[in-house]
């Protein structure tokens, strides 16, 4: 018994760790094609890069993992069903079930190592990749002179170059505009050469031109009073230094402490007390309502004085009648007055109320996607491994394309079941676990099938079927 279980054992974990980085490499791959444009052309660090491709692995996870279970569970039993493996292990005396059972408490154990995962680790990571994309989206493009373009990077100023040599440092026909938007002048500087270099703390870009005329504008000084003459001036130089602040394309690192409050972020302590909070305040938001009507309809709620005899009124057969003609206009625009004011306030209590209830939502689905990943994991296990049993294929063909279609099925249910709950037309618990409340059936029905050798998936069967049902027509 025990060499049956080393051998699922082994037979299981070469292909899981194989398509489990496969599966990692490719939704990298995904989001590095998603924000290529705001990585590309801003001049990173290496290690920035692999910082931001080590946290976005991390927040993966949660896709990789079950994908890579459904794949690999296929793969195993597909290929032991191949070689016929199954079938000495079955005569044995071993069923299917008692096969998987090493397996089972394998993927338990993983299971149960996914939601500490997504408890404690995922919150982290999936802080430090928010705030070190949000730093890295909103990073200047670097410093980039190109012939015969303007470039305007550099805030202030336009430069332009006509030609640039083979060694990216001399440059020739330079034109530099200089605006200062307090006074509006434009400040022109051209010359026939010069030298591009930067200082060693990389925090100024210096240009040494030769050979060169300066042109300045500025509004002449009037005494106080308006004076529409210009001031122009023209220099002429040999040789001059222009320096230009590089800061601003250094990146800048956002305080993470802004980003800590969002819903994937939290752990599961942080959800339930963000959840209850919210809650109270959507409470008492919701018990504001009436105070805001009350004063506007006190005329209905009128309590009579006790131990009076109720006196009959007079019936009326429009309301303007009880008012005097001379007061009707005053009390319709007051009372158009009243209405939208009290429209516009309960308006914005309403939209406080729903965004309340949105939020509360929200912490409820990230509450339940802690343990839906674990559970995902036991169900695709136990969708994968008898149909790897009934399949009896193994390797990267069949196995691929049934795995695909099952969890293209479990995604697919999850994300329209997810985003139904966060709208608010299905309670958030029922829409996060819909998709393993949809899949545990048919994890279930392959299971007995596999139990049962069932030709479920042999297109022989299916052939033979038909063959003697036209048969049966054709003698009728």
């Amino acid at each position: 018994m025990k060499k049956i279980y080393l051998l699922v054992l082994k037979a299981f974990i070469r292909p899981f760790i194989v398509t489990f980085f496969i599966v990692m490499f490719v939704l990298l791959m995904l989001f590095l094609f998603k924000y290529i444009d705001d990585l590309i052309g801003k001049g990173f660090e290496w290690y920035v890069i692999l910082q931001l491709l080590w946290y976005a692995s991390a927040t993966n996870v949660a896709m990789a993992l079950p994908l890579a279970m459904l794949l690999s569970s296929i793969m195993t039993f597909g290929t032991l069903g191949e070689n016929y493996e199954l079938v000495a292990i079955k005569s044995s005396g071993v069923s299917l079930q008692k096969a998987m059972t090493p397996l089972f408490i394998l993927i338990g154990l993983m299971s149960i190592g996914a939601f500490l995962f997504s408890d404690y680790m995922l919150p982290v990571a999936n802080l430090k990749m928010g705030s070190l994309l949000y730093d890295v989206r909103n990073q200047k493009a670097a410093f980039l002179i190109e012939e015969g373009i303007f470039n305007n990077s550099i805030s202030g100023y336009t430069i332009r170059v006509n030609k640039k040599d083979k060694d990216g440092q001399t440059l020739h026909g330079v034109l530099i505009y200089q605006e200062n938007p307090s006074n509006g002048n434009v400040n022109t500087v051209m010359a026939k050469e010069g030298k591009m270099f930067r200082t060693d703390n990389n925090q100024f870009l210096v240009l040494k031109l030769k050979d060169g005329v300066r042109y300045e504008e500025s509004p002449a000084q009037g005494g106080g009073s308006y004076n529409p003459r210009q001031i122009f001036r023209r220099l002429r130089f040999n040789e001059t230094e222009q320096k230009f602040d590089m800061s601003g394309f250094k990146m800048q690192h956002t305080d993470e402490g802004l980003f800590k409050n969002n819903y994937s972020m939290l752990n599961l302590s942080q959800l339930s007390y963000y959840r209850d909070s919210t809650t109270k305040q959507r409470d008492s938001a919701s018990r504001s309502f009436f105070p805001n009507v009350k004063s506007s309809y006190k005329i209905f709620t009128y309590n009579p004085v006790k131990n009076k005899k109720p006196v009959k009124a007079k019936p009326y057969s429009n309301v303007m009648n009880i008012i005097p003609k001379d007061q009707r206009m005053t009390a319709i625009t007051n009372a158009k007055g009243s209405l939208e004011m009290l429209n516009s306030s309960l308006s914005m209590k309403m939209d406080n109320y729903t965004g309340y209830l949105e939020q509360i939502r929200r912490y409820m689905i990230e509450f339940q996607r802690k343990f839906t990943l674990s559970f995902s994991c036991l169900v695709l296990f136990s969708i994968g491994a008898p149909l790897g049993a009934i399949i009896r294929k193994g390797g990267l063909g069949m196995p691929v394309v049934v795995s695909i279609i099952f969890f293209l099925i479990y995604h697919i249910i999850a994300t329209i079941s997810e985003k139904t709950a966060r709208d608010g037309a299905i309670n958030p618990i029922l829409g996060m676990w819909m998709a393993i409340i949809v899949l545990t059936p048919v994890a279930i029905f392959l299971t007995y099938k596999a139990t049962v050798d069932s030709a479920l998936f042999d297109m022989e069967a299916y052939k033979l079927f038909f063959q003697k049902l036209f048969k049966k027509k054709e003698r009728a």
